[in-house]
């Protein structure tokens, strides 16, 4: 029977009860997903939270089977539940899934292990309500129901404790550039972004008014970060101090010290976890609009903004605004639903 629980409400505000912090720590729990690194970030987050001891079940169908996810089943060659396979009892006490291809596993294991294991997925699975215990949606997604709960933000690895001891630990080319120092985090070209010739020359432009105003810059690309755009930022402040990091090719990812460090962002608005990750740091966030967009990026921008935490680059003036607001981390409320839940079950 599903858990009424939140119910339709949005959970970023409500005070999730603490009496249950702990209580799956060190418990089995299994963490199902086709890999991609954004969705293991957001489940290896929960698991954090939670204290379980996690283990990751990367997915690949093949042929079929691949198309057929979300709605269709398990490839009956996995011998799903069968001793030997990846999938074979004892079950775990919770189970977390992420994505297309890792709905008909987490079906399967609701069915097969019962009460025995809590099942949740976290983003939008596209099947019905009693694909899992319980569904966690970012807010700017319609899906509600009894057993599902919303957030503005999405769960991921970085905590407030972790970015604050970074902060405060010595990184020597970060700690030599001179302040302001500002975070550009890029994200790439998407459908509903393509990111056109404009989009670079007004970026480029407001970059190199914060160059004349003094700042230096922490840059860093993602995987979706095509070339052009990552050309037109390099030569907007080539000519200033900062720290480029384009792929693996220059040593380790900065990223999360990037964060920790910087005393402002400026972040492409096609990147809802980048941007949501950055609200974990308290310091202000200017989202830099391309040409485009849709009613869900619309919608999560605007929480962003009503959260105090962002505000629309100001491309005219490309001023250093100095703001501040209550660091914002989805993930623990994610973790403390959970664990209410389960102890109401």
């Amino acid at each position: 029977m599903a858990d009424r629980g939140l119910n339709n409400r949005i959970c970023e505000d409500v005070a999730i009860p603490t009496d249950n912090r702990g209580r799956l720590a060190g418990a089995r729990c299994w963490l199902i997903t086709a890999g991609k690194a954004g969705m293991v970030a957001q489940l290896e987050g929960v698991a954090n939270a939670l204290g379980v001891a996690a283990e990751l079940k990367v997915v690949a169908p093949t042929g079929i089977w691949r198309h057929l996810a979300p709605w269709g089943p398990i490839a009956p060659s996995e011998r799903f539940g069968e001793a030997g396979t990846p999938f074979a009892p004892p079950w775990p006490k919770l189970a977390i899934a992420c994505g297309r291809q890792s709905i008909p596993y987490i079906r399967a294991l609701r069915r097969g292990a019962g009460a025995e294991c809590y099942t949740v997925v976290l983003q939008d699975p596209r099947t019905g309500a009693d694909t899992a215990d319980l569904i966690w949606v970012p807010a700017h997604d319609k899906r509600r129901g009894a057993n599902v709960m919303a957030t503005v933000l999405s769960p991921h690895r970085l905590t407030i404790e972790d970015l604050e001891g970074r902060r405060h630990r010595s990184h020597h080319a970060i700690d030599l550039l001179p302040t302001p120092r500002i975070a550009v985090i890029l994200g790439g070209r998407t459908k509903v972004y393509p990111f056109r010739e404009d989009d670079l020359v007004r970026l480029s432009l407001a970059l190199g008014r914060f160059a004349e105003r003094g700042a230096s810059f922490l840059i860093t690309a993602s995987r979706r970060t095509h070339a052009d755009l990552l050309r037109a930022v390099d030569d907007a402040t080539s000519t200033v101090p900062r720290i480029l990091w384009r792929n693996e090719a220059d040593g380790a990812n900065p990223y999360a010290d990037f964060l920790a460090k910087a005393d402002a962002f400026v972040i492409t608005a096609d990147s809802v976890n980048m941007t949501g990750e950055a609200c974990a740091t308290g310091r202000p966030i200017h989202v830099f609009h391309p040409e485009g967009g849709s009613r869900k990026f619309t919608t999560y921008h605007q929480s962003l903004e009503a959260m105090g935490a962002t505000r629309p680059l100001d491309e005219a003036s490309a001023s250093v605004a100095a703001w501040s607001y209550t660091p914002k981390v989805a993930t623990e409320t994610i973790a403390r639903e959970i664990e209410a839940r389960i102890a109401r079950r």
